[in-house]
């Protein structure tokens, strides 16, 4: 006779099975289904009131749109995960282009310009993160004060003019197609793929949770909280040089002030994806739907012709909602 004891119950059942997908996607699982679940429901809405939506070009251009602001969000996913916060990232990322098209300009190889925006981004990186691990800074106020810089000094290069960049080589960047996918898609993807492998399979990964959740205890434990935070500032800096390389490829001009006006968009995607403003919780995948939640956002309410004032508006309250749910799910966890 088998022994009752050794046979597992539904609960225990539904339990694994909620383990096993936690595993797969990250943390919360609960929170991407509901996030996947309410951008099915965005798809089909707007499938509804414009015939245009659910096409495979449309579809293609919203990822291709939102592929630079996917490549800010998700490295500042582990970052805010970690316990620290980067409001530079987007001004990081018109310097970026202002760099290579002042190169370029100058008679400098487009690759060498490319190279050198890549180091100057990773640069930024090591200062906010010697700014918030070594001085102590508050986050929020050291990156605030490294944005004002580096977008003023993007007008002070420019005059506050954009720069053309008309290079079929370096444009392919931003608008080819590689298997008969857009490569900023393909980009977008591959970082996302690997920050998800990063923060699930390695060591470093379990840091970065544990330095969000608790850095004091973990510091005691042995796990290099300041170090763990550096390297996060850095990949954070890299993003925003990676996506205004690919940004002035899209446009095919490098405008100072073009990336600014993103920031709210990255903050909310990571914040709707479910990662927590308090640290140590948080999934690179929700960071991912979310971005094209509010992707699919704005281009539903262009197609339907609502001004972008009141797209402001929305993206505003998105925000609101995104911030509220976060303080929420603190609250139910206490």
């Amino acid at each position: 006779m088998t022994n009752s004891s050794s046979i597992p119950s539904a609960s225990e059942s539904s339990k694994r099975s909620a383990n096993s997908l936690s595993d797969l996607l990250g943390r919360p699982a609960a929170g991407i289904v509901l996030l996947l679940v309410f951008y099915a429901l965005l798809l089909i809405a707007f499938s509804v009131f414009s015939p245009y939506f659910l096409t495979l070009s449309n579809l293609s251009n919203i990822g291709t749109n939102m592929a630079f602001i996917g490549l800010m969000a998700a490295a500042g996913t582990p970052l805010i995960i970690g316990g620290g916060l980067d409001l530079s990232v987007a001004a990081v990322a018109g310097l970026a282009g202002v760099i290579v098209a002042l190169m370029h300009a100058k008679g400098i190889n487009i690759w060498a310009g490319c190279v050198t925006a890549l180091i100057i981004g990773c640069a930024v990186g090591v200062l906010n993160g010697f700014i918030v691990t070594r001085l102590k800074l508050n986050p929020l106020i050291a990156t605030l004060g490294t944005m004002s810089i580096f977008s003023g000094l993007s007008m002070v290069l420019t005059g506050g003019l954009s720069k053309p960049l008309f290079i079929p080589a370096f444009n392919w960047l931003g608008s080819g197609r590689l298997f008969g996918i857009p490569f900023p898609i393909i980009l977008m993807l591959l970082v996302f793929v690997a920050l998800w492998l990063i923060l699930s399979k390695t060591p470093f990964g379990r840091f970065v949770y544990a330095s969000g959740g608790n850095p004091e205890a973990s510091s005691l434990l042995g796990v290099p909280v300041e170090r763990t935070q550096m390297v996060l500032y850095v990949v954070s800096g890299l993003s925003g040089a990676a996506a205004g390389i690919i940004l002035a490829a899209m446009l095919g001009a490098a405008a100072p002030n073009a990336a600014g006006q993103h920031l709210l968009t990255i903050i909310a995607a990571i914040i709707l994806g479910g990662t927590s403003l308090f640290g140590g919780r948080g999934s690179v995948w929700g960071t991912l739907i979310a971005v094209l939640i509010l992707g699919t956002l704005n281009n539903g309410l262009t197609l339907m012709n609502v001004s972008s004032f009141w797209q402001d508006v929305t993206r505003g309250v998105v925000l609101l909602m995104a911030v509220g749910l976060d303080q929420l799910r603190v609250r139910l966890q206490s």
